[in-house]
């Protein structure tokens, strides 16, 4: 066991007979003391010479020195370090989050932001209301329904988010927006939730009306569009006798887009696919074939 200073006996200066006396038994003590506050001093230089790896040697310093460098590797309390001695994590605070909430929370409903409030949000944040980055935004919330944010999905959301201010949520959206772009399944998952996003679900709403479909195509797709979106929006426009997209034929034309290409060559009308595919291929090599004829009858025009 090392030596403690509480173990050194030294003489009582009570029991002292004369005044030299005294300051003797003073000046022994001193020396008691000394060597072995010497002796704890070599120990601590040799436990640090010890442990040094031979670019930080340490002998030879004042002891004080010594000290503060081996102190200095010690963490400071009260701080919060990510495994492996990494960065230091900060820890959001639920209080400042839920103030935020009550900044754009309505004014007759204590736990619900609606679209007034989203809207001002939004303003705060400088970003369109219709924006992707909303969108996305919303993904992280898990929102259930647009134009509406609970307290419980905004403090959920927020904390998983590690942020708790307007400035480090704007700092955050460009990073989730690039997040999804650049991930095939979180694009996928993002994508199976803008359907549900868009229904109307306090009223029963299973299929989205054709206009909102359209809308949310544009806006999922912003930085992902594939080749032929825009020719499928402009078949849905012209024929206003399709008035719905339910789940299944939302959630299968990501895989319609990814088995096609851009030219709808690999189509294969044998295929499981949803009966408004086969129609849109159908509508697209008609277009085709009457460009084709069209190309065909200027050309002889031009040799008559």
């Amino acid at each position: 066991m090392g030596k403690c200073f509480s173990c050194i006996k030294i003489p009582s200066l009570s029991h002292t007979s004369s005044e030299g006396g005294v300051e003797k038994d003073k000046d022994e003590a001193m020396d008691v003391a000394s060597v072995f506050i010497a002796q704890e001093n070599q120990n601590a230089l040799t436990l640090i010479d010890s442990q040094s790896n031979g670019n930080s040697k340490v002998t030879g310093l004042p002891f004080s020195s010594e000290k503060r460098l081996f102190c200095s590797r010690i963490p400071p309390l009260g701080r919060t370090y990510s495994e492996g001695g990494g960065k230091k994590t900060r820890e959001v605070s639920e209080s400042k989050i839920n103030a935020l909430f009550d900044q754009y929370k309505d004014s007759a409903e204590e736990n619900v932001i609606y679209a007034e409030g989203i809207e001002r949000l939004c303003s705060d944040l400088g970003v369109n209301p219709v924006d992707f980055k909303v969108l996305t935004f919303a993904w992280k919330l898990n929102a259930e329904q647009m134009c509406k944010f609970t307290r419980e999905e905004f403090v959920n959301g927020l904390k998983s988010l590690k942020v708790d201010s307007l400035g480090a949520l704007h700092n955050k959206l460009p990073e989730i927006a690039a997040e999804v772009s650049g991930d095939s399944e979180k694009f996928k998952d993002l994508y199976r939730f803008t359907f549900r996003f868009g229904l109307d679900i306090e009223n029963g709403q299973r299929i989205l009306p054709l206009d909102m479909a359209i809308c949310l195509w544009r806006l999922v797709f912003f930085q992902r569009e594939p080749p032929i979106l825009s020719r499928w929006l402009v078949f849905l426009e012209k024929h206003p006798q399709v008035r719905g997209i339910p789940r299944d034929t939302w959630n299968m034309f990501l895989n319609f887009t990814e088995a096609v290409g851009d030219d709808l060559g690999c189509y294969d009308d044998t295929e499981a696919w949803p009966s408004l595919f086969d129609d849109f291929v159908e509508y697209e090599n008609d277009q085709m074939n009457q460009n084709i004829s069209k190309e065909k009858d200027e050309i002889k025009e031009e040799c008559d």
